[in-house]
């Protein structure tokens, strides 16, 4: 709450003109798509229920004209290339400073993309090298949301309550997590997540 809040402070008072909504849930965040025109919409990548991937594909069908700005905790080496695949226009993480929060919403809304160096050059070597991806890189959003949660304390209870899964679903992903990811127990997810800056720790 008291990072949407001050977001707003600083997007009324760097843009007067523009109107400004604020969602409480990715919910929120379709109906507002629904009933009006954004030209801009900055999203976090951690969200209850669907998660930021799941919104930005949503918007995108609804909206496709809406300009994406993730701006998140998430290192975007990690997250980055994945949001720009689900719809995401540019990826700015929350320890940059405001400047940069403020050139990228400049950047997106004038229909250019907004990435780090980091990611660029993430990119590139991804483009020249195949090999160098990541092992977490192959998973599917739902797995690498689920990780993430993991990663991040939560329990398959818990897990499963706030993804509106049962157990067993959530027990299926953690099993085939330690499949991909060559691991053996829930504890080598976590530590994998928090090695990898996926947790939200």
């Amino acid at each position: 709450m008291a990072v949407r809040e001050g977001l707003l402070r600083i997007l009324s008072h760097e843009y007067p003109q523009a109107q400004c909504r604020v969602a409480e849930d990715p919910a929120q965040v379709h109906q507002f798509i629904a009933e009006e025109v954004f030209d801009l919409l900055v999203l976090d990548l951690s969200l209850p229920g669907r998660g930021g991937l799941d919104v930005m594909k949503h918007v995108k069908d609804l909206s496709p004209a809406t300009a994406i700005l993730v701006y998140t905790v998430h290192p975007d080496e990690e997250f980055g290339l994945r949001a720009l695949r689900a719809g995401a226009d540019g990826y700015v993480t929350k320890d940059r400073p405001v400047e940069d929060l403020l050139k990228a919403i400049v950047r997106v809304s004038e229909g250019k993309r907004y990435i780090s160096e980091a990611l660029a050059q993430r990119m590139a070597n991804m483009v020249l090298n195949p090999t160098s991806a990541l092992p977490h890189e192959s998973l599917s959003d739902r797995e690498l949301q689920i990780l993430q949660m993991l990663g991040s304390g939560l329990t398959p209870s818990v897990i499963a309550s706030r993804l509106n899964l049962s157990i067993k679903t959530v027990s299926t992903y953690r099993t085939r997590l330690l499949g991909k990811l060559d691991l053996h127990t829930t504890g080598e997810l976590i530590r994998y997540a928090i090695e990898n800056k996926i947790s939200n720790l």
